[in-house]
């Protein structure tokens, strides 16, 4: 391992930049020499680099980059398990799945993420309301700690505080560095699909709740943008695993193919963001007139249906040099008309989203800083721009008044003193930390903004 070089990090919204010395372990005794030998500003282990704001980012401090750490070290088709490096990330993984008839419980919007980040973070899919989150289908993690031992932890073993802070925890319990994961058995790489049309919101968030009892999978994207009949209109999208006999014949010989990586991607950053209230709009006709005007059913390969941004590498770069915030935020369901009073204050603000993405959540793990919570998820995609602190303070405001959260793997910028009020298991997240690292070893640009990272007398004495 080298000794690492100042390097520029930041989130996929590439806003609030700042400079860490970045370290590319493979061991496991290179991670504990360097965690054993972090300076002040501490040490982060860090994935792929796909939340949106500074959880990977560490100023002045030493950051791992975990993605040399990466394979399948043991597959058990019958058992369904699969034991796996964390850096390795969830494109490789299911690559690898798909080609023995298994996969993922729970895949995120992005397989661009790697297998520690999604534990750390604690992702969901768009079947939350039946399967839950990441978190609860990990068997074990192997989690070095500050004093640079390894420890194996289950849900169920010794020390399931541990193992629970560390699922949803963003990294401040230690690094994880290899995890056995639960994966269930399907009959094809596709999944058959329903698209309905729905003219507003209250139609789109009916269609949805209905969705909890019949399908498998369900999510809706929605218009923001277009003002009059237009606004609030929908697309919900449901859909179950395709079996063998649901795919077109042709597909039959292969069950089970992916398509090769990626190759389209956004080369450079432009002067100003292309997403705007015109190109906002044209995007969602676009989006609505292609989904039939009456429900339709139709097999997708499960890539674009649980992960279609994937299709374009560095689409974050169409937002300009600016970049853009991610504000997504959970309330509980009979907080529901939250989600177009919020809209509503986006769209009267005057500042776009394009990307509208509507979920429903079922209950959450025993982690005490996972995002999830029994009720509705909503992500807007925003460029920043003059007066878009303002509008974002005032969505933190109905979303506190309503008992909900903003999910801290997308967060670039929420006040310190909302955290326990959106997180009341926070002061349990506290004591864990300081139990297992009483000097404050594990740090974050995202901790100390938030403050995660009371120092303790011990490290305040340091000279």
């Amino acid at each position: 391992m080298s000794a690492g070089a100042p390097t520029v990090l930041h989130g996929w919204g590439r806003t609030s930049p700042s400079v860490a010395t970045v370290r590319t372990p493979v061991t496991a005794d290179e991670v504990a020499a360097a965690v054993r030998g972090a300076g002040d500003r501490g040490v982060l282990a860090r994935g792929l680099g796909r939340s949106y704001g500074d959880p990977a980012q560490n100023a002045g401090g030493t950051v791992l980059d975990m993605t040399h750490r990466r394979g399948v070290r043991r597959l058990d088709v019958d058992a369904a398990v699969v034991e796996v490096e964390a850096g390795t990330s969830l494109d490789e993984l299911l690559r690898v799945l798909l080609g023995v008839g298994l996969t993922l419980p729970v895949q995120p919007g992005t397989r661009q993420v790697s297998v520690g980040g999604a534990i750390a973070a604690d992702v969901h899919g768009k079947n939350h309301h039946v399967a839950g989150s990441f978190g609860a289908h990990v068997r074990w993690v192997d989690l070095l700690t500050a004093d640079g031992a390894v420890q194996r932890l289950r849900p169920d073993g010794p020390d399931p505080e541990l193992f629970w802070g560390t699922v949803g925890g963003m990294g401040l319990t230690g690094v994880v560095l290899r995890a056995e994961l639960s994966v269930r058995r399907v009959e094809t790489s596709s999944v058959v699909v329903t698209s309905e049309r729905h003219g507003d919101l209250g139609e789109v968030m009916d269609a949805l709740t209905r969705l909890d009892h019949e399908a498998e999978y369900s999510v809706a994207w929605f218009d923001s943008v277009s003002r009059g009949r237009g606004s609030g209109r929908g697309v919900v999208l449901s859909g179950h695993d395709a079996r063998l006999d649901e795919l077109p014949v042709a597909q039959r010989r292969t069950p089970y193919a992916v398509p090769p990586p990626r190759s389209v991607a956004v080369p450079l950053v432009p002067p100003v963001s292309l997403v705007n209230r015109l190109s906002g709009r044209a995007f969602n006709e676009l989006w609505f007139r292609r989904a039939p005007r009456h429900p339709g059913t139709g097999v997708e390969h499960a890539f674009g249906f649980f992960q279609p941004l994937d299709g374009v590498a560095s689409w974050n770069r169409l937002y300009g040099p600016r970049g853009l915030a991610q504000y997504q935020l959970a309330v509980p369901h009979d907080a529901a008309a939250v989600v177009p009073e919020v809209v509503a204050a986006v769209a009267a603000s005057g500042h776009v989203s394009c990307l509208n993405v509507l979920k429903r959540f079922g209950p959450g793990t025993p982690s005490p800083l996972s995002f999830p919570m029994p009720g509705w998820t909503l992500a807007l995609d925003l460029p920043v721009a003059p007066g878009l602190a303002g509008l974002l303070d005032r969505l933190d405001a109905m979303v506190l008044e309503a008992g909900g959260r903003v999910y801290l793997a997308k967060d670039s910028r929420t006040p310190a003193h909302h955290l326990a009020a959106m997180y009341p298991d926070l002061p349990r997240f506290a004591a864990l930390r300081r139990r297992v690292d009483p000097e404050g070893r594990f740090a974050s640009d995202l901790a100390r903004r938030l403050g995660l990272l009371t120092p303790t007398p011990a490290r305040e004495a340091r000279p």
